[in-house]
């Protein structure tokens, strides 16, 4: 019944009839609206207006006026006020109720009509007509004319009902979407909330505090309080809402209880199975009731931004130095855009705003829906992820960045600055020069454009682990930054075959040389220029004698795990041709192939002298460590965190073996069935993790980069969770994880982030 009761109505109603919890009220249908309309013979006035004023706020302010002059027909105002009473005698005299709009194309699934017609809280029953009045002319709203002109939606076509609900006294109010707003991924349910009525949230006023929830568990996996500076409340006295400012206590108080959140949950569900659909709900807790009675539902309309998400045009990034980042803030609409920042405090100083300035403002709100329509990307001071200003940025498609705090102090007027908003950082200068049609990646074209516009990009690198070449164009599309462990042993075992030793005795080293390379560079090419982190040959003595003619070469031992094996094995006088094998392959791909992507990984290092010792015959075959070669080391031998500020003057970062380093610090055979069903082998071992954090600190102190590519990130997310906040700079987890690692990660950074704003 939208064109009766408008897309608001309707959907209320609709909630009511499955068992929704909704303040009860009326609706003034969209043919009282027409009927007024004819009663007072406004068509033809509004069209010739509209056709001839080319200035939309001209346009506007005339209809409006029209509108307000006119008068109620007196059969209508009878009925109207009737529905009134009748409201009030069902749930108490004189209350106060919310005169809301509710447009007859609005809150469809293809456009979304947020905030485009207007809303008033806490009328009175002398002031009910004359407020409806006002939300019939609100049709003619500015951003509402200049969004159907966008939308090529008939004017004539758009009529508007009013829904008249009983006030909810708000202790809390807030949104939530059956979708993570910033990502799309429809396993979550996000809850904002903040003090007081919800427009403090919708209009993007306050940071809200944020409830993530697992749809299939109803549990809460993330809780961010923010630092919440104001409330919007109704003054009695004043008989009008004001802002008040939040202190002491309440301001860092999270504002809504997790019995509370997760009643919300529930209802959403059965919002979105009733609907079929991600669904955008606003709602509101009482303060005058107890709960569940106090959990409210006050308005369900359908999620329009990544439910109807076409692939997207991506931006292109271009190599650049290091930049300085100006502020971070929410991501609220993914996308990277450069540009001339205008700080606009008020949308009447923006006459002068060029498409392709990027808006810089204290919070966005519907009136400056025009001025962001020209915009390349938007940065504010307040607002969360699913404020007014975030929904219709993602809905336009423009980079957005939200509760930044210091936006509009820390970026200068006329200032170049390039917005990335899905790492939620606004860098000093320009990076982005053009935007390109998204491009598969593919070996060929050597793309490094990925499919992220689903994912959040993360400050922390997200790496995949990989061992076969042959997989890569399977995985090529995942968002991840790079290969943070390539193993070579499968291209040994499965392309080779042969024992590089006995290859050399034959006279083909060569062809050791050649396929290695083949293998490397086949994912080196696909992923370019995304880094590979290529790990020399990491076999023990018992597998590289089952390769071809091993048996001549290799050794009996005891225990292979702590035998010849790593960097100990590439220096010993036996093996070391072998080894140089390796390296040439490597040089190989940089050099003759172009792939300057490819960097190098040194296993199992014990001493500071073995790795000088490979590294020298390393230069010594023309493979120097530099700007654009990097060299790692495994940081899984107790040593190399024992000595981490050595090593760091010889390498360029290191990648944590989680699985040996927690068997050689807990003293455990990892391979020990015994001991794994009795629980003595974990990487979250506290002497583990304690490990990890040393090397991390002394690294940094250096300048050096920390990895993990064990298994310990791609099992154990509270792992993943604790390298992230100690500052690890990548993860890198198998193919399986990448998008559940990017996601977790993304959310640690953003907790972290917001928590480092509150305490600056």
């Amino acid at each position: 019944m939208i064109d009766i009761a408008g897309g608001k109505g309707a959907n209320l109603g609709e909630l009511v009839s499955f068992g929704i919890r909704v303040p009860p009220g009326f609706i003034i249908t969209s043919k009282a609206y027409y009927y007024f309309i004819s009663h007072n013979n406004l068509n033809t006035k509004i069209k010739e207006i509209l056709d001839q004023e080319k200035d939309v706020e001209e346009a506007s302010k005339r209809i409006k006026e029209l509108i307000l002059k006119s008068k109620i027909p007196e059969d209508l105002e009878q009925a109207i006020l009737s529905a009134y009473d009748e409201l009030a005698k069902r749930v108490g005299t004189e209350i106060l109720v919310a005169v809301r709009s509710s447009a007859t194309a609005e809150d469809l699934e293809n456009a979304s009509f947020a905030g485009q017609q207007d809303t008033y809280l806490n009328v009175t029953r002398p002031e009910l007509l004359n407020n409806v009045k006002m939300v019939w002319a609100s049709l003619f709203n500015a951003r509402a004319i200049e969004y159907r002109r966008a939308k090529g939606i008939d004017v004539e076509k758009v009529g508007i009902a009013v829904v008249v609900q009983k006030m909810v006294n708000s202790r809390s109010a807030g949104v939530m979407f059956t979708l993570h707003p910033a990502n799309g991924d429809r396993n979550f349910i996000v809850i904002e909330s903040s003090w007081g009525l919800g427009e403090a949230v919708v209009g993007g006023k306050v940071t809200p505090d944020e409830i993530v929830i697992e749809k299939s568990t109803l549990r809460i996996v993330e809780k961010r309080t923010s630092h919440k500076t104001l409330k919007i409340y109704y003054d009695r006295v004043q008989k009008r809402n004001v802002e008040v400012e939040v202190k002491g206590e309440e301001a860092d108080r999270i504002s809504l209880t997790d019995e509370e959140a997760i009643e919300l949950a529930k209802l959403a569900l059965k919002i979105e199975e009733h609907y079929g659909r991600p669904m955008d709900i606003e709602w509101a807790i009482d303060a005058d009731m107890k709960f569940p009675d106090n959990v409210f539902i006050v308005q369900a309309r359908a999620e329009t931004f990544w439910s109807s998400k076409p692939k997207a045009q991506q931006e292109k990034e271009v190599e650049v130095p290091e930049r300085k980042v100006l502020v971070k803030g929410l991501p609220a609409s993914p996308g990277i855009a450069s540009g001339r920042a205008r700080i606009l405090l008020d949308v009447k100083d923006a006459k002068d705003f060029q498409k392709g300035d990027i808006l810089v403002t204290k919070m966005t709100d519907p009136d400056w829906v025009p001025i962001m329509k020209i915009a390349s990307a938007i940065v504010t001071d307040e607002g969360g992820i699913t404020s007014h200003a975030a929904i219709v940025s993602r809905e336009l498609g423009i980079p957005a960045v939200v509760g930044t705090k210091e936006g509009t102090k820390v970026i200068k007027d006329g200032q170049d600055i390039t917005v990335d908003a899905t790492r939620g950082v606004v860098y000093e200068g320009r990076i982005v020069t053009e935007k390109v049609e998204e491009k598969p990646a593919t070996a060929q074209g050597l793309s490094r454009d990925i499919l992220l516009s689903l994912y959040p990009v993360t400050g922390t690198k997200i790496y995949m682990n990989l061992g076969q070449p042959d997989v890569i164009e399977k995985y090529v599309d995942l968002p991840f930054d790079g290969i943070g462990l390539m193993r070579i042993e499968f291209i040994v075992s499965e392309w080779i075959r042969y024992h590089p030793l006995y290859l050399i005795k034959i006279g083909k080293p060569e062809e050791f040389v050649n396929k290695l390379a083949e293998g490397v560079a086949r994912v080196a090419s696909a992923i370019y220029p995304r880094p590979v982190v290529v790990r020399f040959s990491d076999f023990k003595t018992n597998e590289y004698k089952g390769l071809i003619g091993g048996e001549e070469f290799e050794p009996e031992e005891r225990n292979p795990m702590l035998g010849w094996r790593g960097v100990s094995r590439y220096i010993s006088p036996q093996y070391e041709p072998a080894f140089r094998l390796e390296v040439r392959a490597i040089k190989k791909v940089r050099e003759e192939m172009g792939l300057n992507n490819v960097w190098v990984m040194f296993p199992f290092v014990r001493t500071l002298t073995e790795l000088r010792k490979a590294m020298k015959i390393m230069e010594d075959e023309g493979l120097e460590r530099g700007k654009n070669f990097k060299v790692w080391v495994m940081a899984e031998v107790p040593s190399v965190i024992m000595l981490a500020d050595e090593f760091s003057r010889l390498v360029d970062g290191f990648s944590i073996g989680s699985n040996d380093l927690a068997q050689l610090t807990l003293g455990v055979d990892r391979d020990s069935e015994i001991l794994a069903r009795t629980g003595y082998y974990d990487e979250r071992d506290p002497a583990v993790l304690r490990s990890m954090r040393k090397l991390i600190r002394v690294a940094h102190k250096y300048g050096r980069t920390v990895s993990i590519c064990g298994q310990a990130p791609s099992v154990y997310p509270e792992v993943t969770e604790f390298l992230v906040k100690e500052g690890i700079d990548s993860v890198s987890v198998n193919p399986d994880a990448v998008i559940s690692t990017r996601r977790l990660v993304a959310s640690i950074e953003q907790k972290l982030m917001l928590q480092g704003l509150r305490r600056k």
